[in-house]
């Protein structure tokens, strides 16, 4: 083997460039309907939010700083019980929410399915900022599906890419 098959090489970036500012194709559509944003948000980069989370006593934690500490995406759960993820459509955004949170970009779909695989039933975008919004049931599922919503005679439809 030579040299240059034993070197390591990194994945490239999902995103980058990024500056953390809200992503064109949601920007477009930020203080317009929710169905517009919902058209979007799939394939649109998000932040979901990183909090330190105490795992050891908090005596503990602060002799020993950030090792008593895991960090862990943040759900919130309603007065019905029902938990939802938090995503954020720019970097400033979530820092107005919580200025130690930790961002982390993602596509749309892909909060979606995190938000799916631990079991909440909502995404909460942009929470506590004038563009606040919810996106939940099956509009979770379908944009976690990578589907699309797009407007037609009678209203509008969620479709499959290639359809």
């Amino acid at each position: 083997m030579s040299e240059r098959e034993h070197e390591r090489s990194l994945a490239e970036p999902a995103f980058p460039g990024d500056d953390g500012q809200i992503d064109p194709l949601l920007a477009e559509v930020a203080d317009g309907e929710l169905v517009d944003v919902l058209s979007r948000y799939g394939a649109a980069r998000v932040f979901v939010p990183v909090v330190a989370v105490l795992t050891s006593d908090p005596q503990t934690a602060l002799t020993e700083g950030d090792k008593g500490a895991d960090m862990a995406a943040v759900l919130m759960t309603g007065a019905d019980g029902r938990q939802a993820l938090l995503t954020f459509t720019s970097v400033a955004a979530m820092q107005r929410w919580n200025p130690q949170a930790r961002p982390v970009p993602v596509y749309g779909r892909d909060a979606a399915r995190s938000a799916r695989s631990e079991g909440a039933a909502a995404l909460l975008v942009d929470l506590g900022s004038p563009g606040f919004r919810v996106i939940e049931t099956e509009d979770l599922e379908h944009i976690a599906a990578e589907h699309v919503l797009v407007r037609t005679a009678t209203g509008t439809a969620w479709v499959s890419p290639g359809q």
